[in-house]
């Protein structure tokens, strides 16, 4: 990316079921869900939202074996997106485990994400 212009960062968590890319997705939505980019075009080259690169950075606790990175990229409505994936979130209890859930156990999976846009 030539020039950085936003950081977004968000948290998602998959309460039960133990779905990694559930949570990522989630935290993806949380960094971009309360933002509002109008002047994004008049920077970009040629006002063209088809320029706007987007970097995710993801810290999962487990399972990136598992993460479906295409799913991620769909959470971003426009640009040039590309994943990286790190150690880091969480695992914890989530204090019950519901069969008709899906759970395989009692642990919530927590996704840190950071978003970055530019060109």
């Amino acid at each position: 990316m030539e020039k950085l212009m936003f950081i977004e960062t968000g948290m998602g968590i998959d309460v039960h079921g133990q779905n990694i890319t559930k949570a990522a997705v989630r935290a993806v939505k949380n960094a971009i869900h309360y933002n509002s980019m109008p002047g994004i075009r008049s920077v970009l080259p040629e006002n063209s939202l088809d320029n706007m690169k987007v970097n995710v950075k993801l810290a999962v606790p487990c399972d990136k074996e598992d993460l479906n990175i295409d799913a991620v990229k769909e959470a971003l409505p426009y640009g040039s997106v590309t994943v990286e994936v790190m150690d880091g979130g969480m695992m914890t209890t989530s204090g019950i485990a519901l069969e008709d859930k899906g759970d395989k156990n009692d642990m919530m999976y927590i996704v840190i994400a950071s978003v970055e846009v530019g060109y």
